[in-house]
């Protein structure tokens, strides 16, 4: 059970209430972490959703946006995001087995996502510190400048998604990781 007491999302009328809403009518419902967010930070939320907004307008694809989340939500240890990005990759075309390759830290025999992954769980490794030698790999495998900015974007709201929900404990609503 969730730490943060949420309120009845039908019923919030305040500005927790409309984000609600607005979540509710771009995807359906609202994520439990997301709720808990907005119930008590509906700024915050509503920063994660701009920057999910830039990310969606950038450059990289949204399996790479997600397989970004989900290797910083692996190297995090967060239960509910490693879910959730994992639901979401999915849902972005990416195979299950790919998906436990990514979270077992296997290679995928994507020589390009492979790049990613290993570069985005040495940024989580190593507080975003990165030798000359793993830019120039990121580089090698053709992600622009551009999409190292978003690769960083990614991770900011990853992070802070993934302390979160390790404060609040939030209950998963995403399907079980196989």
């Amino acid at each position: 059970m969730s730490r943060l007491s949420v309120p009845n999302l039908e019923s919030d009328a305040g500005g927790s209430g409309q984000i609600y809403a607005e979540i509710k009518q771009a995807i359906g419902s609202v994520p439990n972490t997301f709720a808990a967010i907005a119930a008590h930070g509906p700024a915050a939320l509503k920063s994660v959703l701009a920057a999910d907004a830039v990310l969606a307008a950038g450059s990289l694809t949204k399996r790479d946006q997600e397989i970004i989340k989900l290797v910083i939500s692996a190297s995090g240890g967060c239960d509910y995001c490693v879910a959730a990005h994992s639901h979401l990759a999915k849902l972005a075309g990416v195979k299950p087995e790919v998906l436990k390759q990514i979270r077992e830290g296997q290679p995928t025999g994507d020589a390009k996502r492979d790049a990613l992954v290993g570069f985005v769980r040495k940024l989580a490794q190593s507080s975003g510190t990165v030798s000359y030698e793993d830019f120039a790999a990121i580089k090698a495998a053709d992600y622009s400048d551009a999409q190292l900015v978003e690769i960083s974007l990614a991770f900011a709201t990853t992070v802070f998604t993934n302390v979160f929900n390790r404060i609040n404990d939030t209950e998963i609503d995403f399907p079980a990781v196989a």
